[in-house]
C-alpha cells in the first residue's frame, strides 16, 4: 500500500497543508459553559503531533441563544470562549498543525427547552421540524439578517484569534441546510422557491463572511445529500441538479468543498464511480475534501465482512490517485488513535487503536 501521495503537501490560496489528511468535525461537548478548556487544547494538539494536516474543530455555536443545543457546545462568541480557542489555537500551531472552527447553528434540529438557553424558541425557514411538521413561526427578515451578522462576525473573530479559514456547516439538516430543502423551506420570498432560490441564504452568508475576512482567508463549505435520520435523502437527485445547487454557492466564494458521505467509496450518481466529493470537483473545479468512515474496519462500516481497514484504505489511495478528490476527512479513527496518520505514513497499520464506540466519551 502506497501511502506516499496522501502525505503530499496541499497549497490552495492561503492554506498550505503538509498533507492531505484533515480531521473531520466531530461533536464532543466537553466545554462547559461554551468555553474551550486546556484539554480541549490538549485533544487537539494531540491530533496535530500525530501528523494530522488540518483539523477541523467540533461544531462551534455562533452568536444566537437557539444556535446549539447542549449547554457543554463550544461557543464562538463571547471573551472568555475566544480566548479559549485563540489557547487551541496555539497549541495546534506549536505543534506543526493547521487549524479551522465549523461555524454552527443547528436551526430547528433543536427541541423546545433545550439548554443552554432552554428560553429560546428554535428558528428555521418555515419554523418546520425536519419531517415538516410546524413547530414555531417561520423565520423574519430580521432574523435572517442577524444569523448571517453572526456567521460574519464569528468568521471575522476566527481570522482575529488565529485560526487559518473556517467551515460553515451546511450539512446534515442544521440551519443552512434547512434552507435548501423544500420539506422545511416553504418560504415563499427570494429565500425559497426553486433549488437554485433556496441557496440564497447559504449564499448571503457566504458572501458576508468574506467581506468579514477579506479576500485571501480560506472559507470552507460543509454539505451532504444524507440527513440526520434518513441517510437515503437526495437534494440532488442527479448531476444535472447538483450542479444547479453548487454553482451559486461557488460562485459566492467557497474555496473548499467538504462533502460529507457516510462511506466514501459510494458512488453518488448512477452511470459513475465517482462520490459525492468527485461530482463536486469536476462541477466547481473547486478542491474538495472526501470523508465516510475512513480507516474503519467492517464492523463500523457495514461493509461485510470481507472489508477490512486495509482494504478501506487501498480504495481512498487508489481514488486519490486518480483526482477524484483532494483532502480526505477522518472521524472516529481519530479518536480512538491520534497518531492514526503517523502509523499510516510509517506502514505501522497493525499499531493502529481500532475504533471503539468508548472513544466518544473521553476527551483523549
Amino acid at each position: 500500500m502506497n501511502t506516499n501521495l496522501l502525505f503530499t503537501p496541499f497549497q490552495t490560496g492561503s492554506l498550505s497543508l503538509n498533507n492531505r489528511i484533515v480531521m473531520a468535525p466531530m461533536t464532543r461537548a466537553f466545554s462547559p459553559e461554551g468555553v474551550a478548556g486546556p484539554d480541549v487544547a490538549a485533544y487537539y494538539r494531540k491530533r496535530a503531533e500525530g501528523g494530522v494536516g488540518l483539523i477541523v474543530t467540533e461544531g462551534t455555536a455562533i452568536n444566537h441563544p437557539a444556535a446549539v443545543s447542549h449547554p457543554n457546545i463550544p461557543n464562538i462568541h463571547g471573551e472568555a470562549a475566544l480566548e479559549g480557542w485563540a489557547e487551541v489555537v496555539r497549541e495546534v500551531h506549536a505543534a506543526g498543525g493547521k487549524i479551522i472552527p465549523q461555524l454552527w447553528h443547528v436551526g430547528m434540529a433543536r427541541s423546545i427547552g433545550d439548554l443552554p438557553n432552554a428560553e429560546a424558541l428554535p428558528i428555521g425557514p418555515s419554523g418546520l421540524s425536519l419531517s415538516g411538521e410546524p413547530v414555531t413561526e417561520p423565520m423574519t427578515k430580521q432574523q435572517i439578517d442577524g444569523i448571517v451578522s453572526a456567521f460574519a462576525q464569528a468568521a471575522a473573530d476566527a481570522k482575529r484569534i488565529g485560526f487559518d479559514g473556517i467551515e460553515l456547516h451546511a450539512a446534515h439538516g442544521y440551519l443552512i441546510d434547512q434552507f435548501f430543502w423544500e420539506k422545511t423551506n416553504q418560504r415563499t420570498d427570494e429565500y425559497g422557491g426553486d433549488l437554485e432560490a433556496r441557496t440564497t441564504f447559504a449564499v448571503e452568508i457566504i458572501d458576508a463572511c468574506r467581506r468579514a475576512v477579506g479576500p485571501d482567508f480560506p472559507i470552507v463549505l460543509r454539505f451532504s445529500q444524507w440527513k440526520m435520520g434518513d441517510y437515503t435523502a437526495k437534494l440532488a437527485r442527479t448531476p444535472d441538479e447538483l450542479a444547479r445547487f453548487l454553482t451559486p454557492l461557488s460562485n459566492a466564494g467557497v474555496d473548499i468543498f467538504h462533502c460529507s458521505t457516510r462511506r466514501f467509496w459510494l458512488p453518488e450518481f448512477e452511470g459513475s464511480e465517482l462520490n459525492l466529493a468527485g461530482w463536486t470537483k469536476q462541477i466547481t473545479g473547486k478542491p474538495v475534501i472526501t470523508v465516510g468512515s475512513v480507516g474503519l474496519n467492517s464492523e463500523f462500516t457495514g461493509g461485510g465482512a470481507d472489508q477490512h481497514e486495509e482494504d478501506n484504505l487501498d480504495r481512498l489511495l487508489e481514488r486519490l490517485e486518480k483526482g477524484e478528490f483532494d483532502l480526505v476527512a477522518v472521524g472516529r479513527a481519530l479518536l480512538s488513535d491520534p497518531e492514526w496518520p503517523a502509523k499510516v505514513q510509517s506502514g505501522r497499520n497493525e499499531a493502529i487503536m481500532p475504533f471503539t464506540p468508548a472513544a466518544t466519551q473521553t476527551l483523549i
